[in-house]
Formats: structure tokens, sequence, C-alpha cells
């Protein structure tokens, strides 16, 4: 026996409404076809759904019996329909998103706050204090869906790149450091000075960009690699030696550091990387919130006041 959605839909109106006429005008149907689908459901059925009159429908024992199933029925398919909708719209799904460490003081706040206010049906799953390396890998291997990296030299045709934005590399020194209170830093001033800074090899972007900027300043410092950009900055403020970071990394708000820009500004890309073999409307529309929240900079944010450019103990 194959009952339709249809035919249930018309024993529901026939239900509510107790009228033929008034049944068939709700249900779109002329009166005589309503008629004949629903004594072909009692056929299917075996049981009389309804006692009819010249004057009055009513539903029979056996008809309210299947009225708490019609309904169960026809309620789990509309929102079966709707939950589909809004999927194709982007509206609900899960989304994973990987950030970089410096994105993940400014970037990950400012998103998480979007994606709660414009799309509260995505639960977005973040993950932050990662290597660019460590992030393409997951990417490729389908643990996140969109991340937020670092220029890397590797060739990964199934990933799209895009920039979001450039960001200004700042020298952070401990708050009692002589330099401290410059308005601005000859990198050059820090030679001889230890540096704290991330993994070497293909393990981090960073690592390679510090070290070429203090070559061009002409020295090579001695280094003291640490996995997290936070680490990073914890260790300068306990006077294990300086550092260079993108600018965001002040959205720590860390006590016992002091962030003085370049005298000759350097920068590194920020980029969003995703898969051109996975995709879905809510991946979409939350790499949409991922530009609006790195549009402002890295002065902007979304639910706080912008941080201090230096930290005191």
């Amino acid at each position: 026996m194959l009952v339709e959605l249809r035919t249930v839909r018309y024993f529901l109106a026939l239900a509510e409404e107790r009228h033929f006429g008034r049944a068939a005008e709700r249900a779109h149907v002329a009166q005589p076809a309503l008629s004949q689908q629903i004594k072909q459901l009692e056929a299917e059925l075996g049981a009389r759904l309804f006692e009819r009159s010249t004057r009055r429908v009513e539903v029979t024992e056996a008809g309210q019996r299947f009225l708490r199933h019609a309904r169960r029925v026809v309620d789990a398919v509309d929102r079966a329909v709707d939950d589909m909708a809004a999927l194709a719209a982007g509206s609900v799904g899960r989304v994973s998103v990987g950030f970089v460490g410096t994105a993940t003081y400014d970037v990950l706040p400012r998103l998480s706050h979007l994606v709660r206010t414009e799309l509260p049906g995505v639960d977005l799953r973040v993950r932050g204090e990662l290597l660019t390396p460590d992030l393409l890998d997951g990417l490729v291997a389908g643990e996140y869906d969109l991340v937020l990296v670092r220029p890397s030299p590797r060739a990964l045709p199934a990933v799209r790149q895009e920039p979001l934005r450039s960001e200004r590399l700042v020298a952070v020194l401990p708050a009692a450091h002589p330099l401290a209170g410059d308005d601005d830093l000859d990198l050059a001033r820090l030679a001889g000075e230890a540096f704290v800074v991330h993994p070497s090899g293909d393990r981090s972007s960073m690592h390679r960009r510090v070290l070429d900027a203090c070559a061009a300043a002409g020295f090579q410092p001695q280094v003291h690699e640490v996995g997290e950009t936070a680490t990073l900055a914890v260790l300068v403020a306990a006077g294990l030696g300086v550092a260079l970071v993108p600018e965001p990394v002040r959205s720590l708000g860390l006590h016992g550091v002091r962030y003085v820009p370049l005298r000759d500004p350097l920068s590194i890309d920020l980029l969003l990387a995703r898969s051109t073999e996975r995709t879905s409307a809510a991946v979409d529309r939350v790499a949409r919130l991922i530009r609006a929240a790195t549009a402002g900079g890295t002065r902007d944010s979304v639910g706080g006041p912008t941080p201090p450019t230096e930290e005191q103990p």
C-alpha cells in the first residue's frame, strides 16, 4: 500500500474543515476529486475515516487515530523541506575554520560575532593558534572548510587562495627595554638582541620573513623558536628576547610588552584558502563574513574597543 503525501494533506484539510467544499477550496482541488481521493484512502487503509451526512462531516474513531499520524508525517515533511531550503541558502550547516596564530586574536572573535548574529543556524567550528603548513594540510584532508594562512611556497592545485589584507610588522619589546618608548624603530638597532621566532624550516611562514628582514638590516640574530604566537609574546614580556610580529598581536592585550612600529615598514599578507573540490552554501556565506571581518584592517573590531598600541606592566 502506498499513500501519497498529497492524499494525506487532503485528509487533513477535510478533518479540520469538516466540510467538503471548504476542504477542497483549502487544498486547491475540485470537490469531486477530493471526495474520490478520500474514498480511495479509506479503501487503502481498510477503515472508514469520516461519517458523512448532507449537513456535516464527522471524523470517526479510526479517523482520529489516523489524524495524529497524518499531522506528524506532514509536519516532518514540511520541516525537512524547510531545512533543505535553509541548507541550500547557506543558513544552516557546519563550517570548520582554522586560523593562523595572529588571526586568532582579532579575526576569530569578529567572525564568531558575525556568524552568531547573521547565521545563527550555522554550526561554526573554529581552531586557532595554528601554523600555515598545518592549516593547509588540514584543508586538503577535509578537516577544515576555510583557513586563514600566511603565504606559502607549496603548490596545492586543489586549493584556492585569496588575499584578505596586508599586516604591518611591529617590533615587540619588553616594557623595560631602552627602545620601548620610541615612536618608531630602526630594525638595525636590535642587532645583538635575541629574537623569539616561530619554528624554522617549512613549519612557519613567519620564520623566514623575520630572518630576511634582519638580514636586510645587516645582522643575523640569535633565535629562540616557539610554536605559538601568544607564547612568543609572553617570552618577550619575560625578557627572553625581542620579536617581530604582525600588528594584530596587539589584540592580545598582554602586559609587560610594547609594540613599536618599524621606521622602514614591513608587512606580511593574510590569505583565505579553501578547497576547490568541496564547498557548500554555508561555507560561501561564512567566507563572505570572513572578508567582512578583515575589511576594516587591523584596528577595526567587532563588539570591542580598539586595542592599545602599548601595554604597560
